[in-house]
């Protein structure tokens, strides 16, 4: 499923009461189990049956069963703004901490852009112009649980990105997350834009900084091809053993790149290998047997995996940015689903599970095999999870503030982009840290 056609205290009460030493003991017991019934989240961790250790490939023979770029571009090239916002601070405890087992807790100094002050929010990620009506969602920072996670400082992210390239690759939630780190780097200084009118895939420069960011999309990872190149909705054509050219052919160029992809793996799909048809995905044809979307997902982060660890001139970090769950709720997202909830779920509220969780496990299986493979090339494999942080955001996509009321026309709700500002700005905190530790440990 894809959407591209735009793609939540405790009172307090004073008593007055004799002070016994009878009813100090009992105020006491009374406190404690108060505060573990009402808090047990507290000093848990977020325990999501997520933890996979084993990275054993299926033999061969087993089978599992974007719209265009804004039209907006950066006036007059590259600008300063005099003013940034406050940067929160923060200092990592430890450059071994997990930073994606954590809890969001309230930021009230954010957001640190408005839908104004960023010139590359897309219609459909801007909701506070389409009139939602609530702004906490935009009012939380994840907190890893064993450190302390810097909020995104745009000064201290240019100069470690300083004569550096960084591409995102995937869909359009990967699109999602380059505009936010654009956004946040607009306190600063704007890009230039220097992408062709006509092409799909974007390309900034910040010239001062020798540095440039590109979004390539490339929904599938995989070599594709539609079956009408005037509609979208028509099955495509995946190539599983067959690299798609449009980003495996620039990849020496990057020195930090951002792999994701998940959300157009439930498409109805024609699946070929050796150029011979073997499969399908929710297809008509009697004729052809049906798979699992899981099929197709693995083999293309294997093919991914395999064509970075095999790029014998690519010499930076390859992130695999995992699924960041959608939140469809009261029906899938072509039933009538939404996405209503305003503040984030405590942890252990809400779990992956399904499509969603098997999609987690092939990603997480695939980066340890990528990553084994790589100790011998010399290609650096980092985790870039996004899914046990987002799995609690529900309250953060933009559901029917993606577009004004269409008159005669039901449009989905978007439950699966992030709306800017938003939670998904915190995927650049966890970014500039991931980036922080590469420049200084060459591993």
């Amino acid at each position: 499923m894809k959407l591209q056609a735009s793609e939540t205290p405790s009172g307090k009460s004073h008593a007055t009461r004799k002070r016994t030493p009878k009813v100090i003991p009992i105020l006491l017991i009374s406190t404690i189990l108060i505060f573990t019934l009402y808090f047990p989240f507290l000093p848990k961790k977020l325990t999501l049956p997520l933890n996979i250790t084993y990275y054993n490939k299926p033999s061969e023979n087993t089978i599992l069963i974007t719209p265009r770029r804004p039209s907006n571009r950066a006036h007059g090239g590259e600008w300063a703004v005099r003013n940034p916002p406050p940067v929160a601070a923060g200092k990592v405890d430890s450059t071994t901490c997990d930073l994606f087992s954590g809890e969001w807790v309230p930021n009230p100094r954010g957001p640190y852009y408005t839908n104004t002050t960023c010139h590359t929010i897309q219609e459909h990620q801007n909701c506070m112009k389409f009139g939602r009506p609530d702004t906490g969602f935009m009012k939380w920072r994840w907190k890893p649980d064993d450190c302390e996670l810097p909020v995104f400082d745009p000064h201290k992210f240019l100069a470690l990105m300083r004569g550096k390239s960084l591409g995102f690759v995937g869909d359009s939630v990967a699109r999602n997350h380059m505009q936010s780190l654009i956004c946040l780097l607009s306190s600063v200084v704007r890009p230039l834009d220097v992408s062709k009118p006509t092409d799909e895939n974007i390309l900034y420069q910040y010239t001062r900084f020798n540095f440039n960011i590109s979004i390539i999309s490339s929904p599938y990872l995989i070599r594709t091809r539609r079956s009408d190149p005037n509609d979208i909705t028509r099955p495509y054509h995946l190539y599983l053993d067959e690299f798609d050219q449009t980003w495996t052919g620039t990849i020496s160029t990057f020195d930090f790149l951002i792999v994701s992809a998940g959300h157009w793996f439930s498409r109805p799909t024609y699946f070929y290998l050796n150029r011979t048809l073997v499969g399908c995905l929710y297809c008509a044809d009697p004729n052809v047997t049906q798979m699992a979307s899981t099929f197709s997902y693995r083999w293309a982060f294997e093919r991914r995996s395999g064509l970075i660890n095999g790029a014998g001139d690519f010499k930076g970090v390859a992130f695999l940015r995992t699924f960041a769950p959608s939140h469809f709720e009261g029906g899938p997202w072509d039933k009538g689903g939404d996405c209503v909830r305003t503040a984030p779920f405590r942890r252990n509220e809400k779990e992956l599970a399904g499509y969603e969780l098997d999609m987690y496990r092939i990603q997480l299986e695939e980066l340890g095999i990528a990553q084994t493979v790589g100790r011998r090339t010399g290609v650096r494999f980092r985790l870039f999870d996004s899914t046990k942080p987002m799995v609690l955001r529900a309250d953060g996509h933009p559901s029917r503030y993606g577009h004004w009321p269409a008159v005669n026309q039901t449009i989905p709700n978007d439950c699966v982009h992030w709306c800017l500002p938003g939670p998904i700005d915190s995927w650049n905190d966890m970014l500039q840290e991931l980036v922080r530790r590469e420049v200084g440990e060459k591993s």
